[in-house]
C-alpha cells in the first residue's frame, strides 16, 4: 500500500512540516528536512498500525479498529460502520 506524505516549510516558525491525509494522526515539525524524513520513517508504521485501517467492500469505505477494543458494543458498532452484519 502507497501513503501520501506532504511536507511543507512554515516560513514564519522557520521549520519543516509533515503530514498526511493517508495517515490520521501524522503531523510532525524538524528544523532540517532530512532529520524530518527520518523522524516520519519511524512515526508512519506506528500510527499506521495504531489506526488500523481496514476497507470494506461492501461500503467502498475504509473505516478504523482499535486493535485495543475491549467492548463488544464498540467492536459490533464499527461492523456495522464497515456495513458488515455480524455481531460478537
Amino acid at each position: 500500500m502507497e501513503y501520501v506524505v506532504n511536507f511543507t516549510w512554515d516560513d514564519e516558525a522557520s521549520v519543516w512540516i509533515a503530514q498526511s491525509d493517508d495517515i490520521p494522526g501524522l503531523v510532525l515539525e524538524g528544523g532540517s528536512l532530512d532529520a524530518l524524513i527520518e523522524r516520519v520513517r519511524y512515526a508512519a508504521p506506528e500510527l499506521i498500525e495504531l489506526n488500523d485501517a481496514k476497507y470494506s467492500p461492501i461500503t467502498n469505505r475504509n473505516f478504523t479498529v482499535d486493535s485495543k477494543i475491549k467492548s463488544r458494543h464498540t467492536a459490533n458498532a464499527i461492523m456495522k460502520q464497515a456495513g458488515i452484519d455480524y455481531h460478537f
